[in-house]
C-alpha cells in the first residue's frame, strides 16, 4: 500500500480510502491511485482487510429467480456498483422448501456486511422478522422503518401509459398484469386502474401472467376482438402479446396498440418497436447499494423513488375509424 501512495503522490490513507470504497476521494485522485495498483499489482486481501475493519466488504443478494428479465437487469445493475465501489456480491435464490430465514442463515455464513433483496422476495421479507444483525434494503416494497426501500414509480408509469393510449382517443385498455405477489405488479396495476377510474370508464377485468414472453402470448390470445388497447406489465409480457396479435391477423398499431413496461435494451427492436416505461435499472442498482453501504455505516433508513418515464415508439396509435 506504501508503494501504491508512493506511485500516485498520495498519503497511505488516501489510498486506504480508494480500496474501501469511500466516497471521499476526489476523482481524480482516485484515478491516479487505481491506476497505480494496476501497474503495481497490488490487491488488497480480503480476509486481512475484514479481521482489520470488522467488515468483508461483501454484500447478499437475495431474488426469488434471475430468470426473468427484471432479476437479471438488477443483479447486472448491483454488482457493477458494487464493484465500482470495492464490494463482492454473494447471491442467494429462495425456493419454496427453504425461505427467507435460510437464505440469510447462507448470507450471514459467508460473512456479508449487508443485503439487498428484489422484487417478488420482497413479499416474503416483508412478512419475516427482520434480521437487527443485518443491513437491509429492499427493492420494490412499501416503505418501511425496519428496513431502506428504494422503489421505482410504478404506479405514475404506468398511469402515464394508460392515459396515453386514452389520448390517442381508445375507449379503454386492457391490461396483461403482473404475478399477484409482485408489489411492482400490484403498483402497475394501480396506475392503470386509477387512469381509467379518473376518466370515468370502465374498468375491464385484468388477465394475470408471470412476467414472461409465454403468459403475455397466452393472455393476448384470448383478448376480445373489441380490444384496440393493451398494456402489458412488462416488456416480455408485451412481446408475447405482439407474436399473439400478428398471428391473429390484428395489426400493431393499426388495430392494436401495445404499450410495455421497463424499455429492456431490445424493446426498441420489437416489431413494431415498443412504446413502454423506462425503469433505470442502473439507477436502481446504484441507489440500492448506496442505501446499503449507508445502512452498514449506521446511517438512517431511507427511501429512495426513481422516476419511471414513458417512451413513445411505433407501437400505439389511434384505434382503427
Amino acid at each position: 500500500m506504501l508503494d501504491v501512495a508512493a506511485r500516485a503522490g498520495v498519503s497511505g490513507q488516501t489510498v486506504s480510502r480508494v480500496v474501501n470504497g469511500s466516497p471521499r476521494v476526489d476523482p481524480a485522485t482516485r484515478a491516479r491511485v487505481e491506476e497505480a495498483m494496476a501497474r503495481l499489482g497490488y490487491r488488497p486481501h480480503r480476509a486481512a482487510r475484514a479481521l482489520r475493519t470488522g467488515r468483508t466488504h461483501t454484500i447478499g443478494l437475495v431474488a426469488t429467480t434471475l430468470a426473468t428479465v427484471g432479476n437479471s437487469r438488477m443483479l447486472q445493475a448491483v454488482v457493477e456498483a458494487a464493484t465500482g465501489r470495492g464490494y463482492a456480491v454473494a447471491v442467494v435464490t429462495l425456493d419454496e422448501a427453504s425461505g427467507i430465514a435460510d437464505a440469510f442463515a447462507r448470507l450471514r455464513d459467508q460473512g456479508v456486511d449487508g443485503a439487498i433483496v428484489l422484487n417478488e422476495a420482497t413479499a416474503v421479507v416483508r412478512d419475516a422478522l427482520a434480521p437487527a444483525d443485518l443491513a437491509l434494503v429492499v427493492v420494490d416494497s412499501p416503505v418501511d422503518d425496519r428496513f431502506a426501500v428504494v422503489q421505482t414509480e410504478h404506479a405514475a408509469g404506468a398511469r402515464a401509459a394508460t392515459d396515453h393510449l386514452l389520448g390517442l382517443g381508445h375507449t379503454t385498455v386492457w391490461h396483461l398484469a403482473g404475478p399477484e405477489a409482485s408489489y411492482a405488479a400490484a403498483e402497475r396495476e394501480r396506475g392503470w386502474r386509477s387512469a381509467l377510474v379518473d376518466a370515468g370508464i370502465e374498468v375491464p377485468s385484468p388477465v394475470r401472467g408471470d412476467w414472461t414472453a409465454a403468459s403475455g402470448f397466452a393472455l393476448a390470445s384470448d383478448l376480445p376482438a373489441a380490444a384496440t388497447a393493451v398494456f402489458a406489465a412488462n416488456d416480455q409480457m408485451a412481446l408475447g402479446a405482439l407474436r399473439a396479435l400478428s398471428e391473429a391477423g390484428r395489426r400493431v398499431p393499426e388495430d392494436v396498440s401495445v404499450v410495455g413496461f421497463d424499455d429492456v435494451t431490445d424493446a426498441a427492436n420489437y416489431r413494431p418497436p415498443l412504446t413502454t416505461v423506462r425503469q433505470d435499472f442502473d439507477a436502481l442498482g446504484a441507489e440500492a447499494l448506496a442505501a446499503l453501504v449507508a445502512a452498514i455505516d449506521g446511517d438512517e433508513r431511507r427511501h429512495v423513488l426513481l422516476p419511471a418515464p414513458l417512451v413513445v415508439r411505433s407501437s400505439t396509435a389511434p384505434p382503427p375509424a
